[in-house]
């Protein structure tokens, strides 16, 4: 069936603050099905006349009546003629008729859906009459601010124009709710409200008091008091803040209640996130924690590169040529640990890390006239530790085995490195224009040009740990290509 967003494109008539509107609209309205105990849908009319649900709202504080998704349904015949009715009402339409949802009795009520003059749709709110008996204090407060915020969406006054919502985690009408006065004054709270604040350390009863100087009898000298939220706790406008005292956090939303005169009060929604705060405080520490192990691996790794190379300049030629190629190794890993002391997931942007790490072996690997150049097709993606420190370390050996074989005697060289990735499948293609296939390949492997560490390298990482193939072969326009198949172990699938 069609979605919201394509039901909406067979409307041209409909402008981009119109359907912005209605965005906003359902993005805001679980808290009037919460409050009423009633499934909400938005019916449109679509490009042809027809009455189509465009969006459906079940409520989390009673059963849904509507277990299938309706999203899309066109509506049933009869009710054609209330709907015209209620399109043409400037206010709440009532049904006059009970209808049968299943085994339930339901009284429809349409809410005109109004901007810039004119009526773009209807939120029905379907009412199970059996939520209607025997109701309590807390069932009937909660039935009465719904309601309030309902019929407010057709003067326009629902959803809220300038909504500042800044929490991450937002109050719901379970978590607790206030209601409070014109004045501010607490005229009920909830259950689960009543709790919220007796674990920021209040003891009073709330009822008849601001809950201004409730929420100000609570902070200490050195309590956060976020700039939001005095407007909160006098709901005077739409927007959203969090409360911090007695080592806990509660987060309280307020919703201002309207009529045709202006403001009559406010409905208070909060949540204690004390919990969520402390994990997310130990996440922080943790994260911190990572990042700097990362940080100091980085630099002990550092300091050995320039232990190798204050050694290699006191050896002999082969020697020194040893110890040249392990800091080259050495300077692989901490690259891969810089990108590494960067992220608090332990995921690098292998692209960029690998960048610059053959940029670097290039560097050393070159005599002082040769000009090697490297271009890079296809991406590898995003990829943590696991991968990337051995995928690393076998593409510098490969790019140091052109430029030392492929390129020797020569002024300049071009490189291609191709990366072809499908989920945790990589293949990468290395082909450069040098001198061919007999120097830079010997059995299968990469020329030695000392203790054949660099083989081991590439033939362990690839075959062993990807699980892998190495397949060297000539270049057809002159030069050597390197073909790697393998498995990436903890990479995810993209």
């Amino acid at each position: 069936m069609a979605d919201f967003t394509h039901i909406l494109a067979t409307r041209p008539d409909f402008t981009e603050s119109d359907r912005e509107w209605l965005h906003h609209l359902v993005a805001d309205w679980q808290v009037i099905a919460d409050l009423s105990f009633a499934d909400l849908l938005l019916i449109v009319q679509d490009g042809d006349g027809n009455y189509r649900i465009v969006e459906q709202c079940r409520p989390s504080t009673v059963m849904t009546l509507r277990i299938d998704d309706a999203v899309g349904a066109l509506v049933a015949p009869e009710m054609v003629g209330e709907l015209d009715a209620a399109m043409q009402s400037k206010t709440v339409f009532r049904s006059t008729v009970l209808r049968a949802v299943g085994k339930s009795t339901v009284c429809n009520v349409y809410a005109p859906v109004r901007h810039d003059g004119k009526t773009l749709g209807l939120v029905v709110r379907e009412t199970n009459m059996a939520t209607r008996e025997s109701n309590g204090r807390y069932e009937s407060e909660s039935i009465n601010a719904g309601k309030q915020l309902y019929e407010m969406i057709p003067r326009g006054q629902f959803p809220y124009v300038n909504a500042i919502m800044s929490q991450r985690h937002v109050a719901r009408v379970s978590d607790g709710f206030i209601m409070l006065t014109q004045e501010g004054i607490v005229r009920y709270a909830s259950p689960n409200a009543i709790s919220c604040f007796r674990r920021l350390g209040c003891l009073m009863t709330m009822q008849g008091h601001f809950l201004s100087e409730i929420g100000t009898d609570l902070l200490r000298r050195n309590d956060p008091v976020p700039e939001a939220l005095p407007m909160v706790l006098m709901g005077k406008d739409a927007v959203d803040s969090e409360i911090n005292a007695n080592r806990s956090a509660v987060s309280v939303r307020s919703l201002p209640l309207y009529d045709n005169n202006g403001r009559t009060g406010a409905i208070i929604l909060c949540r204690d996130v004390t919990e969520l705060r402390r994990r997310e405080v130990e996440l922080q520490t943790k994260n911190a924690t990572i990042s700097e192990i990362h940080h100091r691996v980085k630099n002990n790794l550092q300091a050995v590169s320039a232990l190798l190379r204050l050694q290699a300049r006191t050896k002999s030629s082969e020697v020194k040529k040893e110890l040249e190629e392990a800091q080259r190794r050495v300077q692989t890993i901490a690259m891969v640990h810089e990108g590494l002391s960067q992220t608090a997931d332990e995921i690098v942007d292998f692209d960029k890390v690998i960048s610059n790490l053959l940029k670097m072996s290039v560097d050393l690997a070159t005599m002082c006239d040769q000009h090697i150049h490297i271009d890079y097709v296809g991406k590898f993606g995003m990829m943590p530790a696991q991968d990337a420190t051995p995928l690393s370390l076998v593409l510098t050996e490969l790019i140091t085995n052109c430029v030392e074989h492929g390129f020797e005697g020569r002024k300049e060289g071009h490189i291609t490195i191709s990366a072809g990735r499908s989920g945790n499948s990589l293949n990468v293609v290395v082909e450069d224009d040098g001198s061919g296939l007999a120097n830079e390949e010997h059995d299968g492997l990469a020329r030695s040009s000392g203790s054949g560490l660099g083989t081991q390298i590439i033939n362990t990482f690839v075959t062993n740990d990807f699980g892998g193939s190495v397949r060297w072969e000539p270049r057809h326009e002159g030069g050597t290509r390197v073909i790697l198949d393998m498995t990436l172990r903890a990479a995810q699938n993209e």
